[in-house]
């Protein structure tokens, strides 16, 4: 049995306390909470991991006009899925909810389990959290949560030491979420427990004068909000150094190539990528019609939560490619097909034309 911090206060009183702080100062006009069915919270809630609201809300609303409804995402090729998605980062998200949509037209009649976590945790994409918000928000059923917003305010409120992400800290704070969570409310009270850790509770700067709970809060009379909760231990990140290929016909087109389904920018539309600038030689003297090099463009630096990416683009400038060329397609900017593109490679792309106009001597 999971050993529970005791709580600051009695459930009912907690509940009181954050529910009147939500009728005046919590979010009530999010698009996706009218109307706020299943379908539309399991959305929001996966583009909300590791993405800030107002960034999401343009993306909900495009894809909400696409993708009215649950078969309309299954039914969408995945290239269109991770077009929409493209910006927001993480795509395995986009490419799970695709694939989740998928069975539950298949398995569960086009709707969702929402009869149980255990259902919808079944699903691709959607872990205990998520499944918990989506049941409460859509159904009103009893299901508790515990995002990061939840996971700093319940570590700041009893100061519960150590990395919120290890399992046994994570246990005690499942512990202490489901202690809090009413019966009645349940859309209400999921919104208001997400909105307090993200307006007022917040990571660097905590608004500790206007907390309803700053007279039972741990952390806040030991003077130690920043304390809680502990960050992960820090890794330094590794680089990995990269070539992206930004080969250009006459007519102003890209040549991309499709990644595969699994892994980095998996289902994704990128530049050809090269270890050095041997093996681009060797491609573009293998491949490409009347290659020369163009004037080189600024280097960039992607980070991924586990390295960072260090891309040398080289625009090169071609007539034509030769032989006829599988998994990959010619993008024309000026008219841009609906693809999904790896964020750096959208960046590359859009910076071209300017490097494109200056050729510097020689072929490559």
């Amino acid at each position: 049995m999971t050993e529970m911090p005791t709580p600051r206060l009695a459930a009912d009183v907690f509940q009181q306390r954050l529910l009147d702080w939500f009728d005046r100062h919590g979010r009530h006009d999010l698009p996706w909470q009218s109307p706020r069915s299943a379908y539309r919270v399991w959305v929001s809630e996966i583009m909300l991991q590791q993405t800030q609201v107002t960034t999401v809300i343009p993306y909900f609303e495009r894809f909400m006009a696409r993708f009215p409804t649950l078969e309309a995402l299954a039914a969408a090729p995945q290239d269109e899925v991770l077009h929409l998605w493209t910006g927001l980062g993480y795509y395995a998200r986009a490419r799970n909810l695709h694939k989740a949509a998928q069975e539950a037209l298949d398995s569960h009649g086009g709707q969702l389990p929402t009869h149980s976590v255990e259902a919808l945790t079944a699903l691709p994409g959607i872990g205990r959290s998520t499944a918990g918000a989506i049941i409460a928000q859509s159904t009103g059923q009893r299901a508790a949560i515990l995002d990061g917003n939840v996971k700093r305010s319940l570590a700041r409120l009893h100061a519960v030491a150590g990395w919120t992400g290890k399992p046994a800290v994570e246990r005690r704070l499942w512990a202490l979420a489901d202690y809090y969570t009413p019966e009645t409310r349940l859309a209400d009270y999921t919104q208001a427990m997400m909105d307090f850790g993200a307006t007022l509770c917040k990571r660097s700067t905590p608004l500790c004068e206007h907390c309803p709970f700053n007279d039972v809060c741990l952390a806040y009379a030991q003077g130690e909000t920043k304390r809680y909760p502990e960050s992960k231990p820090k890794k330094v990140l590794p680089t990995r150094e990269t070539i992206m290929l930004l080969l250009h016909d006459r007519d102003g087109r890209v040549w991309l190539e499709q990644r595969p389904a699994s892994g980095l920018w998996g289902g994704l539309w990128s530049l050809p990528q090269f270890d050095g600038q041997e093996r681009l030689n060797d491609w573009l003297a293998d491949n490409v019609v009347r290659p020369e090099r163009l004037s080189p463009m600024p280097c960039l630096t992607h980070t991924f939560s586990h390295f960072r990416l260090a891309i040398t683009p080289q625009p090169v400038s071609c007539d034509r490619l030769q032989g006829v060329r599988e998994g990959g397609t010619w993008y024309d900017p000026a008219h841009p097909p609906a693809i999904g593109l790896a964020a750096p490679v959208k960046t590359l792309i859009n910076q071209l034309a300017p490097f494109s106009l200056k050729s510097t001597p020689g072929r490559a």
